[in-house]
């Protein structure tokens, strides 16, 4: 990439975080929904995880997207914050010896293991497996992952860099595969992915 669209790329993020964290925080912008396009391969260590927690890997049955009434909102709210609060970022590395392990976390990991204990919390409050899709993304060259909850108000992302609930495109991430809502194990494309 010429080093003016390199700089012009990053003057964009720079700007959507500044526009991010100046907006109403922990507000939940009623927004899109991501789009598919085809298939894509899962993150190396997920199969594994889907070994050892099948659950938490499932996006079979319930509702495709979550009517989002107040308590709903509220209760994606909390789950975000709470478990942002209870867990430390520590990396695979670090915790547990490996550059990439998915598990439900107890006191550390990484945005992986966040994602994925918030998914468990929410499947403990009733929201349907199909709503609730494990997503990966880049920000400035390197991967993350969050929780996406698909709902009447567009698709929500909640993240383990902020406690606000806010809609997908409104992120400063660029989104490229997330689960399949209608088979866990398989991922899917996020159609108009870029690399950034």
């Amino acid at each position: 990439m010429p080093v003016v669209g390199e700089r012009l790329v990053k003057r964009f993020i720079a700007q959507t975080v500044f526009l991010l964290l100046i907006g109403a925080p922990g507000a939940a912008d009623a927004g899109t929904t991501m789009r598919t396009s085809g298939k894509a391969f899962a993150p190396p260590a997920f199969a594994s995880f889907c070994v050892r927690e099948p659950r938490l890997c499932s996006t079979g049955g319930g509702e495709k997207a979550v009517v989002l009434a107040p308590d709903k909102i509220s209760q994606l709210k909390q789950i975000n914050s709470a478990v942002n609060a209870s867990i430390r970022e520590r990396s695979d590395r670090a915790n547990v010896g490996k550059d990439d392990d998915w598990r439900v976390p107890t006191a550390y990991g990484d945005c992986e293991d966040f994602a994925i204990l918030k998914k468990r919390e929410l499947l403990k409050r009733g929201w349907p497996a199909s709503a609730l899709l494990l997503t990966v993304a880049l920000f400035r060259g390197e991967g993350h992952t969050v929780l996406t909850v698909r709902t009447s108000e567009g698709d929500l992302v909640l993240d383990n860099r902020t406690n606000s609930v806010r809609d997908w495109s409104r992120t400063p991430y660029n989104y490229f595969a997330r689960q399949s809502q209608s088979n866990g194990r398989r991922w899917e494309l996020i159609a108009g992915a870029r690399n950034i």
